[in-house]
């Protein structure tokens, strides 16, 4: 005698399941034994953007996925410039990129970069640099907690004055995104400042290293005394790139005049 069929193709569900997409009537809905799909392959039927479907089934969603929503949050008071700033680099970086962290500060920036470029080929690298050894100590000593050991080899962090860069940076290395926050260290002295004479010079050798369909992101912190001045010469540099071959754009909180100012600028 050939063996049973499987006891689930016995069951009524189950026929109702093999003839198509009819919906069951109610009653048999609450079934006790009827289970429902697994959550994946909802997600995968209905394209839910969330983090569970990207993590267990790949990205269902464009990489530049959020800059949307930061932009819209920004806009109504809703997201922070540093949001903003983050979201567009996550549209530009890619894993195995090379990137810039002109200004450690605390290492958030540089954290944040990390994440983006880190994968298991270990082709990523982040050059940090700030001109306080107390921010190079700073960022170090987060992200040895923050990270494991092989992320941490994909940092090199330099204590040199970020208009500099080019000597820390390999001269053969595409670098994807140079990034600024200009100011003074959080919770450090704040006499110390960047300075607009050296913050251009940095921005011209951004300019020379970054690569085709890169970024360069300046957000900068305008509530102290000389910030006003150091906008100024990064809002003339970026006035001054050609057309053809630079994007440059500002958001800016007008009625909020000490807010921090973002400054993009996307190499064609």
């Amino acid at each position: 005698m050939p063996p049973a069929p499987p006891l689930l193709l016995r069951h009524p569900l189950s026929l109702l399941l093999l003839r198509g997409p009819r919906t069951p009537p109610p009653l048999l809905r609450r079934v006790p034994s009827f289970s429902p799909p697994p959550p994946l392959v909802l997600l995968r039927q209905q394209r839910c953007l969330c983090v569970a479907s990207a993590q267990l089934a790949g990205p269902v969603v464009a990489p530049g996925a959020g800059v949307d929503e930061a932009v819209a949050g920004f806009v109504t008071g809703k997201r922070k410039a540093t949001e903003v700033a983050h979201a567009v680099w996550r549209s530009i970086v890619r894993k195995g990129d090379t990137v810039v962290d002109a200004t450690c500060g605390n290492g958030n920036d540089t954290f944040a970069l990390l994440k983006m470029v880190a994968d298991e080929t270990g082709r990523g690298r982040v050059y940090g640099m700030d001109i306080q050894d107390a921010a190079i100590d700073s960022t170090s000593s987060f992200l040895k907690m923050a990270v494991d050991s092989q992320e941490m080899e994909l940092v090199k962090l330099f204590p040199i004055c970020h208009s500099r860069m080019e000597e820390i940076v390999p001269k053969d290395s595409l670098v994807r995104l140079v990034a600024f926050n200009l100011g003074y260290l959080p919770g450090g002295d704040k006499t110390i400042v960047t300075v607009p004479k050296t913050t251009e010079l940095a921005l011209q050798a951004a300019s020379r290293i970054v690569s085709s369909g890169g970024l360069i992101s300046i957000l900068v912190y305008i509530g102290h005394l000389g910030g006003r001045d150091e906008l100024a010469i990064v809002e003339s540099f970026a006035s001054s790139l050609p057309v053809d071959t630079w994007v440059s754009c500002k958001f800016e909180m007008i009625n909020r005049p000490v807010a921090p100012v973002l400054v993009l600028l996307h190499k064609k």
